[in-house]
């Protein structure tokens, strides 16, 4: 449901519908659009984090530090789409994985999709992650 009292970013779920845990069934927002590529979870000098769980939080640090170069935050992030090298390891790494997220991005759940694919342009990534956030006007 909207709560149309609330600035930035709100979270979408028909009534009656279960509570999704780790996302959101959709955002509603106005503003500006900032976007990311996909985005990996290596350094500033190219090196890649170890396993999947450090990637995926290396990565979101990445995102959050492109986004900051708008003058966005985490909160501002309306949709995250994942993609993945094995949805195997994902599923089974799902706590660490949520710890990484609410590490980096607090307990701010937009809209996700994951997709596993075959591979990433990036040989040694495990994870590509795009971000799209909206700043209020």
């Amino acid at each position: 449901m909207l709560d149309k009292n609330k600035s930035g970013p709100v979270a979408l779920r028909p009534k009656g519908w279960p509570q999704p845990k780790g996302y959101s069934d959709g955002m509603s927002a106005q503003g500006r659009v900032v976007v990311t590529g996909g985005v990996v979870g290596w350094d500033e000098h190219s090196k890649f984090a170890t396993g999947l769980a450090a990637q995926t939080k290396q990565t979101l640090r990445n995102i959050v530090a492109i986004i900051a170069e708008a003058g966005a935050e985490p909160e501002h992030i309306v949709r995250l789409t994942w993609y993945v090298t094995d949805i195997e390891n994902y599923l089974g790494l799902q706590s660490e994985i949520g710890s990484a997220y609410r590490e980096v991005m607090g307990k701010h759940f937009p809209a996700m999709a994951v997709v596993q694919v075959v591979r990433l342009v990036e040989r040694e990534a495990l994870v590509e992650i795009e971000a799209t956030a909206v700043l209020p006007e």
